[in-house]
């Protein structure tokens, strides 16, 4: 038997910053790119941290939005007043009434939501993913296993292809190009401390393989005497393929401010 046990108060980036997982710069951009709703991925390994970071990302979404979770077993705390939490059921012993995140995912789309978060991808319910992200359900989130950011996205083309198998890889290249503005990758490192090691924005398609651009990555830089791991979240000044949905919620100028630090920290 496996249980998973959640703090019953959602954590917020204040206390992120505090425990190191990211970097008051990070936390802002991140704080912007779900409140000018982003379709963000937040990638890691197992106890990585993902579900509890999604939960401090969901804080940023109006009260007045409608929001449709799909989850395999209910782990998310949203705040909001119009949340509508639906969970998957397994078949009974005859094989009947099963319900996949496929089928909820389909179903959410005439619940008349503002976002869709699915608190993990893991199977064909991608390839309905990716189209609720491209029919104007723009802030939707989610949650996948992968090493990297870039693996990521891997991982992504291998269930959509897994669905529809008879799709060219250019039309799946496209469908994520189009859907996905953000993916967020984290780590449980080797100090115990969960952090945020990668964000990187999906910038487009060159010569058929899908580009991504980093906006923050950390660095390692020792060890403390304690043991903790040394490091700072580099930004790297660059102007996001989303830029312009942030100048139409006025956070374009904050958000470039978060790249741009006035010094190097904790060096």
């Amino acid at each position: 038997m496996s249980i998973r046990k959640f703090s019953s108060s959602v954590v917020e980036f204040s206390k992120f910053t505090e425990l190191g997982t990211v970097s008051p710069e990070l936390g802002r951009a991140l704080e912007i790119a779900a409140r000018c709703r982003l379709n963000i991925i937040i990638s890691g390994g197992t106890g990585s941290g993902k579900t509890t970071l999604l939960n401090a990302l969901s804080r940023m979404i109006d009260l007045g939005e409608r929001i449709i979770t799909i989850e395999d077993a209910a782990e998310l705390q949203l705040q909001q007043p119009h949340v509508v939490q639906l969970e998957t059921r397994p078949s009974n012993i005859e094989g009947q009434g099963q319900v996949t995140q496929g089928d909820l995912l389909r179903n959410s789309l005439r619940m008349r939501p503002d976002r869709i978060i699915v608190g993990e991808v893991r199977g064909n319910e991608a390839f309905d993913m990716m189209q609720a992200m491209n029919t104007g359900h723009n802030g939707s989130m989610s949650t996948i296993h992968a090493n990297s950011a870039r693996d990521a996205l891997g991982r992504l083309e291998n269930m959509i292809l897994m669905a529809n198998g008879n799709l060219p890889m250019r039309a799946i290249r496209g469908q994520i190009v189009s859907a996905i503005d953000l993916v967020v990758h984290t780590e449980r490192m080797r100090d115990g401390v969960r952090r945020v090691t990668e964000v990187s924005h999906v910038a487009g398609i060159e010569e058929h393989i899908i580009s991504l651009g980093s906006l923050f990555a950390f660095k390692y830089l020792g060890e403390n005497p304690d043991g903790t791991l040394r490091g700072w979240f580099e930004p790297s000044r660059v102007r996001p393929r989303f830029l312009p949905r942030l100048e139409y919620y006025g956070l374009a100028s904050a958000f470039l401010d978060t790249l741009n630090p006035k010094a190097k920290p904790g060096g």
